[in-house]
């Protein structure tokens, strides 16, 4: 019967359904066993026969997986694995021409030779073999069969250039690696396909392949045969590989083989080259898209007549040559190479004296190198498990054991676990064969086991280290076209599909920072069409939130809540600043102008609420003439004006002119003209930000911290950063302008020619030391003297000279404009200062004189109102605030005997170092003084004046009695007083 039956010969490209038409006509007979060159490829084919018929009649045999059910009809194994003498109906082989590699070689030609089924026989493979299987296989017929698709070679590509769905072949386990790491950071991954890789762990990474998870796959040659991958290009990252011996160039039906993986069913696939490998030459790329190559002349053989009588003949029936020309003794194998290493040690040699010892020390040699370490290594394992299974006739279970649990370990990196992998291979290996172990199904299932937790361990560590999941994900999405969704927690953070990518700042999206070259391009493009949405639904809600969600910053930034949204810019008007926002071009037109219609909105309705008296001003069309020329100026100095600056305007301004200005809040101090209410805090903070921007100013001056009446003059500050922020540099500290006012009231009164010291008021005004406020007094143009004297005790009050009070009070009443002299109070040059041009000290409000005088206190004090409400409280502070007392001294200890205290004696200069230039280009004091010890020159009689100065050398009072003091008519306080007097 079996002379009758059928052999055949399907020979022909990759690519051409050989192996589906093997498939389905073993599946015609009743029994049928097929032989593939791969257990990875072995398992493929099992699962899609039981499929169909189911797992009860299909069996797999391979090396280390043995699953044989009772009834079982078809057999699928490895061609090494094949039992023989089976009978089956059907036997067929794939990729039949192995039989020509160095290695297997001769495995596959004895089973062309030897291995036939009852009624059909196939061999599957290239069509190189068609000479040899003529010649050897008597009667065989030959069926060729055309590739369904078309092969082309497109030369050499970067890895970065690589189209999607490509496999990249390495012939390392290092190359492949360092691949796959370089497709993980450029195009979100790869998976790693690798014949030393368990079925579960190479499927597990097909997987990942298949299902689109990756576009590329790494694999060694191991995909040359017979996996069926959906592959549209193949690239070779190298043409030679190390095949055991040494380094070689692989041959054009080698690298055919390979390349014959793209293009599956009836679409056609590409292959090149990539990395480091050369290209191709011309006739060897023809040849591959041809399918014509050099046909196999011989086939590698070994003596399938085995003897077992001694060791030595049964390593003689292995080395027997061939008697056919045709054929060519194999290399030596693994397996040989094994019984010549054993057959030299004493007790195997003793234990081998018989020839079913001999045959037993041959199974064992056959046990194959997973581990790869080295032959002497492989030789001393296979020598234990021989001992074990001589003098036992099994291996021990907890011999057994021992192994399998100390390889049981899931930890480590992918190093240790394909090593782990490689062990337990051997043990599963050993528990495959029969009769080894005591309990087979107990140490399969174990071995099984631990395999499956080590090949799952691999997955997982190979996907960790060669796949970014986050960035696979989006591009797969991103491919189908879907629309992604993307979450924003309260915390800004961003997922799309599930990973994290990045964080939403105000309008802007920043992506993770791990993520690097094109990784990061497909986050930016996947996430920004993620957000679409979120971008307009968060403008939504930006442009109805209420303006205590934002503010500005002091550089000019706009915020909502903790999130930069925008910037100020310079306007055509100071006080109309333009806004630029931080919004995502990707967010859309419509985004960014809603929100920078709501940043407007805001920081207009902030300048005006903070500057509420400035814009007033500048809206008043009641102001004419000078008033309204110097409405413009205060304006567009925000609000403070040194008045050494604007010192001739002020002196052109009549009473009529200062009322309407003065109605507005605007204080004409000494020093400065300036409007109290924008001191405060806010207001000086926003005009920083206003002032910098229309100086174009790269880095803004800071606001002092609030409620400090002086600060430190930081060398180097420019004076108008000072005057910006609503203080003027004296020294080594800059006090702020309204308590500077203050101050020059208190020293109006005293005798700055003759010298005075400092009062508990003045310190208390300033908060400081007498060192330093010895200090800011110099920096205002006073000579400060220092000496000590014998303390005396210390009095509880001092009582006011009678007439001293009562010119305080007229002082007050009539808001400063009391003459002093041509005593100087600060500065000679300064508007304000006795003269024939000295203005009055303007009172907060004018609009009701009498009140105003009313309310004015006795002390010549600017009253608090005129002040910004964070002023700090005055707090009295002793003159001498520097002397201590020892608190456990008696009570009387200060009068025990002379002690010494400091004090400073101040005197007028005259001049100060930091004054700022003169508008009449130093042709003349503005005041028409040539010294500050000479009397201003002017025209007929000095306004206000008291009596006149006496002789040089004689002392002098700095102000008048009350009854000397001549009462001016033209001045409106001084005539508000004299009608209060009247009606009483």
């Amino acid at each position: 019967m079996a002379g009758h039956a059928r052999v055949a010969a399907i020979l022909g490209p990759t690519n051409t359904g050989k192996t589906h038409y093997a498939i389905d006509r073993m599946l015609g007979y009743r029994t049928g066993m097929i032989g593939l060159p791969l257990r990875l490829l072995a398992r493929e084919v099992y699962d899609k026969i039981v499929n169909v018929r189911g797992p009860s009649v299909v069996a797999l045999v391979t090396g280390e997986e043995r699953i044989v059910p009772p009834r079982a009809q078809y057999w699928v194994c490895t061609v090494e694995a094949m039992p023989e003498g089976m009978g089956c109906d059907f036997v067929g082989i794939d990729e039949i021409q192995l039989c020509a590699d160095p290695e297997r070689g001769h495995v596959f030609t004895d089973r062309l030779l030897r291995m036939r089924g009852l009624h059909e026989t196939l061999f599957m493979g290239s069509d190189t073999m068609r000479g040899p299987i003529s010649e050897l296989v008597e009667g065989c017929e030959f069926v060729r069969r055309e590739r369904m698709s078309q092969l082309s070679y497109t030369g050499s590509k970067k890895i970065s250039r690589l189209q999607p769905r490509t496999a990249i072949v390495g012939f390392s386990v290092e190359n492949v690696y360092a691949i796959a790491e370089l497709l993980r950071r450029q195009k979100g991954g790869a998976a790693v396909v690798m014949g030393a890789l368990s079925p579960r762990t190479r499927n597990a990474q097909v997987d990942l392949y298949q299902n689109g998870e990756v576009d590329y796959l790494v694999a060694t040659d191991a995909i040359g045969m017979g996996l069926n991958l959906d592959i549209n290009h193949v690239a070779f990252s190298s043409l030679t590989k190390f095949d055991g011996r040494r380094m070689r160039q692989l041959m054009p039906n080698e690298l055919a083989q390979i390349a014959g993986r793209a293009g599956r069913g009836m679409s056609n696939g590409t292959f090149g080259v990539t990395g480091e490998a050369g290209p191709i030459a011309e006739e060897v790329a023809e040849a591959i898209t041809n399918h014509r190559f050099t046909p196999l002349k011989k086939l590698n053989w070994r003596s399938a007549d085995l003897r077992f009588g001694t060791i030595d003949t049964l390593i003689a029936s292995l080395e027997t040559a061939p008697n056919d020309d045709r054929l060519v003794k194999a290399r030596e194998a693994d397996d040989l190479q094994a019984l010549k290493a054993l057959s030299a040690i004493a007790d195997v040699q003793a234990r081998a004296s018989d020839p079913k010892s001999v045959q037993l020390l041959w199974d064992v040699c056959r046990i194959p190198d997973f581990r790869g370490i080295s032959h002497a290594e492989h030789a001393g394992l296979l020598e234990v498990i021989y001992g074990h299974l001589h003098q036992r006739g099994a291996i021990p279970d907890d011999f057994l054991a021992r192994q399998v649990n100390r390889i049981d370990r899931t930890d480590g990196d992918i190093d240790t676990l394909s090593k782990r992998l490689a062990y337990i291979r051997t043990w599963t290996y050993v528990a495959q064969r029969k009769a080894w172990v005591r309990d087979e199904s107990h140490w399969r299932e174990q071995t099984r086991a631990v395999e499956d937790r080590l090949s799952d361990a691999l997955h997982e560590r190979l996907t960790q280290r060669f796949v970014d999941r986050r960035t696979s994900v989006l591009l797969r999405r991103l491919k189908q076209k879907e629309a992604l969704l993307a979450e924003v927690n309260d915390k800004g953070e961003v997922t799309v599909e599930g990973e994290f990518v990045g964080r939403l700042e105000g309008f802007r999206f920043r992506q993770d920072k791990d993520a690097t070259g094109q990784e990061a391009k497909t986050l930016k493009t996947a996430s920004l069409q993620a957000l679409a949405p979120h971008f307009h639904l968060r403008a939504d809600r930006f442009y109805n939130a209420p303006d205590t969600e934002m503010d500005f910053t002091e550089q000019g930034g706009l915020m909502w809540g903790d999130q930069a949204v925008g910037k100020l810019t310079a306007g055509d008007d100071p006080l109309k600043p333009r806004v630029v926002t931080f919004v995502d071009e990707e967010a859309g037109a419509d985004v960014s102008a809603k929100v920078q219609r709501r940043l407007q909105h805001f920081i207009d309705r902030k300048i005006s609420a903070l500057f509420e008296p400035l814009v007033n001003l500048q809206k008043d069309e009641t102001l004419n003439g000078l008033a309204r020329g110097f409405a413009f100026r205060m304006v567009e100095a925000m609000g403070i004006l040194p008045r050494a600056d604007i010192a001739d305007d002020v002196k052109a301004l009549d009473q009529d002119a200062r009322g309407m200005l003065r109605k507005h809040g605007i204080r004409f101090g000494q020093f400065t003209i300036f409007m109290p209410l924008l001191l405060k805090p806010a207001p000086t903070r926003m005009r920083l930000v206003l002032w910098s921007l229309a100086k174009n100013l790269d880095v803004f001056p800071e606001a002092p911290p609030p409620g400090l009446v002086t600060v430190p003059n930081t060398q180097g500050t420019p004076a108008e950063h000072h005057t910006v922020s609503g203080y003027r540099a004296a020294g080594d500290r800059a006090i702020r302008i309204d308590m500077l006012e203050r101050l020059a009231d208190l020293l109006r009164g005293q005798d700055s020619r003759g010298g005075f010291e400092a009062n508990p008021d003045m310190l208390s005004i300033t908060g400081l030391t007498l060192e330093q406020f010895a200090d800011l007094m110099s920096g205002l143009g006073y000579k400060a003297e220092k000496s000590e004297r014998e303390k005396v005790r210390a009095v509880d009050a001092v009582v006011p000279d009678a007439d001293a009070a009562t010119a305080s009070e007229q002082d007050a009443a009539t808001d400063g404009a009391v003459p002093v002299e041509d005593t100087p109070v600060m500065d000679a040059g300064q508007e304000g200062v006795a003269g024939t041009d000295a203005a009055p000290a303007e009172a907060p409000e004018a609009a009701d004189i009498p009140d105003v005088a009313a309310e004015m206190p006795a002390d010549g004090v600017a009253p608090v109102a005129d002040t910004p409400t964070d002023t700090p409280k005055e707090v009295p502070v002793p003159v001498n605030s520097e002397t201590e007392i020892d608190p456990g001294a008696a009570p009387d200890a200060a009068l025990a005997g002379p002690e010494t205290e400091v004090f400073y004696v101040f005197t007028w200069r005259g001049n100060r170092p930091d004054r700022q230039p003169r508008r009449d280009g130093g042709k003349g004091r503005r005041d028409g003084a040539k010294s500050p010890g000479e009397r201003p020159r002017g025209k007929g009689k000095p306004k206000g004046k008291g009596q006149p100065r006496e002789a040089a050398g004689k002392s002098f009072q700095a102000r008048p009695p009350k009854k000397e003091k001549p009462i001016d008519p033209d001045n409106p306080f001084a005539a508000a007083l004299m009608g209060l007097k009247n009606k009483d």
